[in-house]
């Protein structure tokens, strides 16, 4: 079973900085998009930041633009994700995610969600 492995979650106050990463399986050797979602309390699941199939970025609104980065690694199938100036409305759960192309067709691919909680 392919599986996506997330780190960098945790803790830290309004104002802070966390950098969360994403890597996929070696067994996947191309992928169509990468990207971050997140679940935030009372919201539906929506977009923070991914590349597209042509490689440009995009973020989920211009606010997540100005203050979280996403970066990623072709060659060895990493994402990033700098989230800065943290507030407490971003508490939840991240999720990395990646599309990528299989026998099947394209298959999509979740990470299992790491935990982001911004205190005041």
């Amino acid at each position: 079973q392919v599986q996506l492995v997330e780190s960098g979650g945790g803790l830290v106050q309004a104002g802070g900085s966390l950098r969360l990463s994403c890597a996929a399986p070696k067994n996947i050797y191309s992928i169509y998009t990468m990207g971050w979602y997140r679940q935030t309390p009372g919201r539906d699941r929506e977009m923070v930041a991914r590349f597209g199939e042509n490689g440009k970025l995009y973020y989920g609104n211009n606010d997540l633009k100005g203050r979280f980065t996403i970066s990623g690694d072709d060659a060895d199938k990493m994402i990033w994700l700098q989230m800065t100036r943290l507030r407490p409305e971003a508490t939840g759960i991240y999720y990395c995610h990646y599309l990528y192309p299989s026998a099947r067709g394209p298959e999509n691919i979740w990470g299992q969600g790491t935990r982001v909680t911004v205190s005041t």
